[in-house]
């Protein structure tokens, strides 16, 4: 019975003593070491302009790079049409975690992601052609792409990237372009 109970302590004092260690570690490297993580933040595209009109991105969806001066609204918004990625972008240097899904993936799928998204700030939620995966989560300067809603690394990726990997972490999300359609709009427009 002490044995047992000895086992028990050590397994709760050596959870502890992880999770401490864990949440000691700067945010980046958490991010990184979530399997299936994708980092971009070395890269030399990944410069922070406003220019106008539509732009080429090195990785679609966009993971960050020169963007519209107009960002899209990221407080907690569920799209259902694909939105501008230059728009998005602006968003995600504000610190905003962008979800984008195959607008064929189930309904829901579709409905678990956008639990996740409504009404929290710094998310947003839309879908998005020629994905690689049925999911792709990205923020400035990383990607996860998973196969389903109920992948656990979503939330992880959430929780540890929202607002931390915007370079312009904690700029507004409110007041952003509204509207749907993948032609970029000037601030007028919104």
């Amino acid at each position: 019975m002490v044995t047992a109970v000895s086992l028990v302590a050590a397994g709760i004092i050596g959870y502890a003593a992880l999770s401490t260690w864990q949440g000691s570690r700067p945010w980046s490297e958490r991010l990184t070491a979530l399997s299936g993580v994708t980092s971009y933040t070395s890269a030399d595209w990944l410069t922070r302009e406003h220019k106008s009109g539509q732009l080429t991105y090195k990785i679609t969806p966009s993971v960050g790079g020169n963007h519209n001066s107009a960002w899209q609204n990221c407080t907690g918004d569920v799209y259902d049409a694909p939105i501008a990625a230059e728009h998005a972008t602006h968003s995600m240097e504000h610190g905003a975690v962008w979800i984008t899904h195959r607008p064929d993936l189930p309904a829901d799928q579709v409905q678990s992601l956008a639990d996740r998204v409504r009404g929290l700030d710094y998310l947003m939620l839309s879908p998005a052609d020629g994905l690689d995966a049925p999911i792709s989560v990205q923020a400035w300067g990383y990607r996860l792409t998973v196969t389903s809603a109920d992948d656990k690394r979503i939330d992880d990726f959430i929780r540890t990237a929202r607002i931390n990997a915007g370079p312009e972490r904690g700029a507004t999300c409110s007041g952003g372009i509204t509207a749907t359609g993948t032609t970029p709009r000037d601030s007028a427009g919104m």
